[in-house]
């Protein structure tokens, strides 16, 4: 049987915080990587690129920094701030995520965390 090819392929995250603490930003960053990651039997070298956003209540450390900790330092990541929406989430990080996988589209688990699982209850 010959293995699938693997595509490139979106993967979506969100997770929250308490409190605009950079141990806190870079520890629930570091779980919803971790738990991204490991959900989709991915490894830092089928990654291609990051994209993380935060809400405009946290700027106490950038989340990306929590992806070079974790060994991405050679993925392509870009941090942006979000546009404060009436009625957002509140200290909300979310994270786009391109990467190689065998995978189809409906195999892709994405992960929210913490209270970010009131975005997509069906992904928590």
């Amino acid at each position: 049987m010959i293995a699938p090819t693997p595509r490139l392929q979106g993967i979506r995250g969100a997770t929250t915080v308490s409190r605009n603490d950079a141990t806190e930003i870079l520890e629930a960053t570091d779980e919803l990587l971790r738990t991204l990651i490991e959900a989709n039997g991915i490894s830092p070298d089928d990654i291609v690129s990051g994209l993380f956003t935060v809400t405009r209540d946290l700027d106490a450390v950038f989340p990306a920094r929590a992806a070079e900790i974790y060994g991405w330092n050679i993925v392509a990541l870009l941090h942006a701030t979000e546009i404060p929406v009436p009625g957002s989430l509140p200290m909300c990080i979310r994270l786009l995520v391109h990467a190689y996988t065998p995978r189809s589209r409906a195999e892709i688990k994405h992960c929210y965390l913490r209270g970010a699982t009131v975005l997509r209850p069906d992904r928590a």
